[in-house]
């Protein structure tokens, strides 16, 4: 029993002192503690730009389809069989330019007719007005009586209106043969046609011979909200008609034209609750093709001395708008905002900031109130082109 509760000592001895030799090579070891000079946490590295005072134009953004000015399909006014086409699929076609022909023959022979019954009238009526004089003078002399002569003048009058009667005739004909030569109504590009040459055409076809639409100038109709309509009217009667109206490419930023406000619908759709408005546009390259989609912006008026800030300043958070300003000690903090409108890459502000603060525009997700920052240096392709036209704000620059 002795000798077993010595060795249980042992052992109790042995362990405490292994902890301790542990203890002791553990404090030994430990990493020196860091300098007072060491502590401080590196800044975040971020891009900003300067809050800028600018005349920003006031935009209304719609949704359009693009259309042709004037469209029209070419029909035949009367039955026949079409002998030649004078275009080509897909070609510009002039106003007045020959573009179908139908047989004439029929039409020739009933001008030719026309023309004979007017000859063979007008001869029965210069003779009619020779027996007339003759019977003037018999008449003053008393050789015939009254009524013989009035029966002349009635003759010859009746003749009259023959001819007269000819001559309609001859101006019927001449307008169904005419119609045999179809000309272009307007200056426009052709579509795929619709009947060859050889086939009969008829004045009821529905389908007609050929599309043609007027592609320059061209239409752009677009829709916004009903709410924008007093906005609308008013710029309407502060600048008169003709409104300007910038047209992109859908999504893109492209400018495919610039034109003028010709149309505000005389009703609103109660349905989608919008309003339709319509723009004319030159269109000489030919950039807007009818049945497009595009983006349509609609110039109100200008704002002169906003206070603008590339959008990626402008984060939304769980109460609101807000950017984060960078001090002088290039420490940030949050600061609420209000927009007006964001477009193009910029947000105009109406609260919150003031002209030459600067404000991050990259680097958000790294930040918190307090913390410092430092501008990180622009890469081989440049700014972003939210930042594009604005002064990059260099840390130690006088605000």
């Amino acid at each position: 029993m002795a000798i077993s509760s010595v060795r249980r000592s042992g052992l109790w001895w042995g362990l405490v002192a292994l902890l301790v030799l542990g203890a002791w090579g553990w404090w030994s070891n430990r990493p020196a503690p860091a300098a007072a000079g060491n502590t401080e946490v590196a800044p975040v590295l971020v891009r900003t730009a300067l809050v800028a005072v600018r005349d920003m134009p006031i935009r209304l953004q719609g949704l359009g389809a693009v259309q042709a000015w004037a469209s029209v399909t070419v029909r035949a006014r009367i039955d026949g069989q079409l002998e030649s086409l004078g275009f080509r699929e897909g070609e510009i076609v002039r106003q007045g330019q020959l573009i179908a022909r139908l047989d004439d023959r029929t039409q020739q022979a009933q001008l030719a007719q026309a023309v004979a019954q007017r000859a063979r009238d007008q001869a029965q009526l210069d003779n009619a007005r020779q027996d007339l004089a003759r019977y003037v003078e018999l008449a003053r002399h008393g050789a015939i009586d009254r009524k013989t002569l009035d029966t002349q003048r009635a003759q010859v009058a009746v003749l009259q209106a023959a001819v007269q009667a000819d001559e309609a005739q001859i101006q019927a004909a001449r307008v169904q043969l005419d119609y045999t030569r179809i000309t272009a109504p307007l200056t426009g590009r052709t579509g795929a046609r619709q009947v060859d040459p050889g086939n009969l055409v008829r004045a009821t076809d529905a389908a007609g011979l050929v599309l043609i639409n007027q592609v320059d100038p061209i239409a752009v109709s677009f829709t916004v909200p009903d709410t924008a309509f007093a906005a609308v009217q008013a710029a309407m009667h502060a600048s008169g008609p003709g409104l300007a109206v910038e047209v992109y490419d859908r999504g893109r930023p492209e400018r495919l034209g610039l034109g003028t406000l010709v149309l505000m619908d005389n009703r609103i759709d109660t349905a989608s609750g919008t309003l339709r408005l319509k723009a004319r546009l030159d269109n000489p390259t030919l950039a807007l093709w009818p049945g497009q989609t595009v983006d349509v912006r609609l110039i109100l008026g200008q704002q002169a001395g906003a206070l603008v800030v590339p959008e990626s300043a402008v984060q939304r958070g769980a109460d609101g708008l807000y950017a984060y300003v960078v001090g002088p000690d290039d420490h940030v903090r949050m600061q609420a905002v209000r927009t007006a409108v964001m477009q193009d890459g910029l947000a105009i502000v109406t609260q919150g900031l003031s002209a030459g603060q600067r404000v991050v525009v990259d680097g958000h997700y790294k930040l918190r109130p307090g913390v410092q920052v430092a501008e990180a240096m622009t890469d081989a392709t440049g700014p972003t082109p939210a930042d594009a036209s604005f002064p990059t704000a260099e840390p130690g620059n006088a605000l």
